[in-house]
């Protein structure tokens, strides 16, 4: 292809929108809007993912202990917890230890719970996390199976719920962001198919001059590619914009753990800029091949 075919190519693509410039302008604005709704849609699932994960590593699992057990057949216990596999991290929570954790948590300082209770009632125990909390059922299960420990506690309803939970919500945000995309991707066909249209006299004549196929469908890609960039460009705009002022808004909220990370944020920008231009030349490959007889 020649430089003088591609600035031909160019100039067509950008009579045909200056032509049809205000459909251009409605086609650019609506999909500007798929892609800021769908670049918002991709910025709530990641953050809601981080939340989701945060949530998920701090599922835990607590090993109470026999009360009989000395402390040769404590530390026997935690080595077979250890070499079960997929373990992250053991602590042991003596009897004592979690009698003041309990008074921190309900007593406070004008209420002694060791003197109310008299001789220490706990177990002890050891705090267990695993590298994949959604091991952790598993795990817990070769874990009371351990000579010496009587329970295994880790919340198996309300964890198993939340597993449910953050696959369903994962599973549904996907499929929004396809149907986002389809809506795009309809758009902007139906404006290559007007622009089509409002040409086919002078694509009739010069298929009737011998101009190939190709030649009459570069200037409709490019026209889509300009649609889908523009109208990209405009979603990333004010969607960093109004992202980094939620940040620095909401940002010292830490139950709100949102993604700052500007090289993620970066490729999440790009890729719908990209994607807006992916969309175009998707959509002004439908409508050629649909209602473009060459």
């Amino acid at each position: 292809m020649s430089i003088r075919n591609i600035i031909y190519f160019i100039k067509e693509a950008w009579k045909s929108l200056a032509r049809n410039r205000i459909l251009s302008i409605a086609t650019i604005s609506t999909v500007a809007i798929c892609i800021l709704i769908l670049g918002i849609a991709v910025l709530m699932i990641l953050n809601a993912g981080n939340f989701m994960n945060r949530l998920e590593s701090d599922v835990e699992m607590v090993a109470f202990l026999d009360k009989a057990l000395t402390r040769s057949q404590i530390s026997d216990i935690e080595e077979q917890i250890v070499g079960i596999g997929g373990i992250k991290s053991v602590d042991f929570i003596s009897k004592e230890k979690a009698l003041k954790d309990l008074q921190k948590s309900f007593g406070g300082k004008e209420y002694d719970l060791g003197t109310t209770i008299g001789n220490n009632p706990l177990p002890n125990s050891y705090k267990i996390k695993a590298d994949d909390p959604h091991q952790v059922p598993n795990i817990a299960a070769r874990v009371k199976k351990i000579h010496g420990v009587y329970k295994v506690n880790y919340g198996q309803g309300i964890v198993e719920r939340l597993f449910t939970v953050t696959k369903w919500l994962r599973t549904i945000s996907f499929a929004f962001i396809i149907l986002l995309a389809l809506g795009a991707i309809f758009l902007i066909a139906t404006t290559i198919r007007l622009a089509i249209f409002a040409r086919r006299k002078e694509i009739y004549l010069m298929k009737l001059i011998g101009a190939t196929d190709w030649f009459i469908r570069w200037p409709f890609f490019i026209e889509g590619v300009l649609l889908g960039l523009c109208g990209g460009l405009i979603a990333v705009g004010v969607l960093a914009a109004g992202y980094t002022s939620l940040l620095n808004k909401i940002n010292a909220l830490y139950f709100l753990p949102l993604v700052t990370n500007m090289s993620v944020l970066g490729n999440i920008y790009i890729s719908l800029l990209f994607t807006g231009a992916l969309l175009g030349v998707l959509g002004t490959y439908i409508s050629l091949n649909r209602f473009l007889d060459v």
